[in-house]
């Protein structure tokens, strides 16, 4: 499906942010300049900057236009409904390690389709609350057919305009269907020393996993709450009774 000019605004400035043009707190070109650019209207290019703004990629500066974010956001696992926003639950993250290659957890195997001792991209982050005590930890597993073809994948710097929009530039593949699997059970030892809780500490589980339209698994996220901060509200329609 062809790209409206919004969105091709959008993500040329996406591109160019992640080649490096524009860094975290660089000025971007001011809405002026992109109208003339692109030969549109004002309200086109307002509508590619609230894009951006919603992936928490860029941030409006008072009487300067906008600049790029210097602290990335990042979302728990799970609920990435269709028209969800990365700054909408997004919270800052404490990125754990360096990226590695290693045989995941038989769920998470299962989930990607991989087969016995067949190895995934594993990255990890910490997601954090307001006053900088953990939230949620969550662990992203790429299969080796993503990885490959993405490299940022594997460097442990935060990727600013989140790993969808990159996974999806590099292999033109993107997220059509997604699954959450949710359970209870208590923390082991590295989740509890890293979560900040004492064992024995019961934790909220949800498996996530998102598929291309080909229904093949690009990624698989494991987010591990602590009860104590764990909560899920959902605002949903409800029929008259007759």
């Amino acid at each position: 499906m062809a790209m409206t000019k919004y969105e091709q605004i959008a993500e040329s400035l996406r591109t160019r942010i992640a080649a490096g043009e524009f860094g975290p707190g660089d000025l971007l070109p001011s809405g002026r300049d992109l109208c003339e650019q692109w030969q549109v209207a004002r309200g086109t290019v307002v509508k590619a900057m609230e894009a951006l703004r919603n992936d928490g990629l860029v941030v409006s500066r008072q009487g300067s236009g906008f600049s790029v974010a210097e602290a990335p956001v990042a979302r728990p696992a799970g609920g990435r409904r269709a028209g969800s926003t990365r700054i909408g639950g997004g919270s800052p993250y404490r990125r754990l390690g360096t990226p590695d290659r290693a045989v995941p957890p038989s769920a998470v195997a299962d989930a990607l389709g991989l087969g016995e001792g067949e190895v995934a991209l594993r990255r990890t982050r910490l997601m954090l609350l307001d006053d900088g005590t953990p939230q949620s930890l969550v662990t992203a597993w790429f299969p080796a057919e993503v990885a490959d073809v993405c490299p940022r994948l594997s460097s442990a710097g935060p990727i600013a305009e989140g790993t969808t929009r990159y996974v999806q530039r590099e292999t033109g593949r993107f997220p059509a269907e997604g699954m959450d699997v949710r359970s209870v059970r208590l923390a082991d030892p590295d989740e509890a020393a890293l979560l900040e809780v004492t064992e024995p500490a019961a934790v909220s589980v949800v498996l996530h996993v998102a598929y291309d339209p080909e229904r093949r698994a690009l990624v698989c996220e494991v987010g591990v709450t602590p009860s104590h901060v764990y909560e899920d509200t959902d605002n949903y329609p409800m029929g008259h009774a007759s």
